[in-house]
């Protein structure tokens, strides 16, 4: 644990060494504008990343719990509560942080892993990915509105991005597909390949969730050699009628 005061250029240096480990641009781009644009709103957040409001959600509470970003409220002359507006903190502020705390366990995760029997092994990973997969679906909260399974695909491609998997949604033929151009687990993926069942059980966890039973395969892994994680997903009714 280190703790100690950063002048500006350290601090613009730390967010960006903290935000490139985990592969998430996108969480930096946040802290960059409210750091430019202070006061701004989520939905002010959400229209200018191009994200859904509630992933821009996700981004900001995160900042905002590790002493990055601080919440103000914006005055309105209409009814109801006044809008929770995000603002950099001082750049002089003292942080504290981990180092190196999340490779430990991923590292961690890839030789426990690599001990079991390679099919308990990616039973258990896929289990563990889809238990946090409808957490993460729980935190995104619900449109009150029906889905599409396309649309979902679209929710979970930017929930992933969220977390640092640089994803996206296509079709390509009859198939729904969710590009990665990134792997948070980085090495340990390559040296334990197992883990990308944790990436195929986040999928069917954040599509069960909002859509129900989906099937999910991974057709290419960065693993495995690929240029890209490809995971190609179809509900379970749609399969089962076919």
């Amino acid at each position: 644990m280190v703790a100690r005061d950063l002048n500006p250029t350290e601090f613009a240096n730390l967010v960006n060494a903290i935000t490139s480990a985990f592969g998430d641009p996108t969480r930096r781009d946040i802290y960059l504008m409210v750091q430019a644009e202070p006061g701004s709103s989520v939905a002010e957040v959400a229209e200018r990343t191009g994200l859904h409001p509630n992933v821009a959600r996700h981004h900001l509470d995160k900042l905002v719990g590790g002493g990055y970003v601080e919440v103000g409220r914006r005055a309105g002359g209409g009814a109801g509560r006044p809008a929770k507006t995000y603002s950099a903190v001082s750049p002089g502020l003292a942080l504290t942080f981990d180092v190196g705390h999340d490779d430990i366990l991923v590292t961690l995760l890839g030789k426990a892993l690599s001990r079991l029997d390679p099919v308990d092994a990616a039973e258990l990973a896929e289990e563990v990915g889809e238990e946090f997969g409808r957490k993460m679906a729980a935190e995104l909260g619900s449109d009150d509105q029906q889905r599409s399974f396309r649309s979902a695909l679209h929710v979970v491609a930017d929930a992933l991005s969220a977390h640092g998997f640089a994803a996206h949604a296509h079709r390509e033929g009859d198939e729904l597909r969710l590009v990665a151009q990134h792997c948070p687990f980085g090495d340990v993926a390559v040296e334990h390949p197992v883990i990308c069942a944790v990436d195929r059980g986040m999928v069917r966890g954040l599509l069960g969730a909002m859509v129900g039973e989906t099937l999910v395969e991974l057709s290419s892994s960065v693993a495995l050699g690929d240029d890209q994680c490809v995971a190609v997903a179809e509900p379970v009714t749609r399969a089962a009628s076919a």
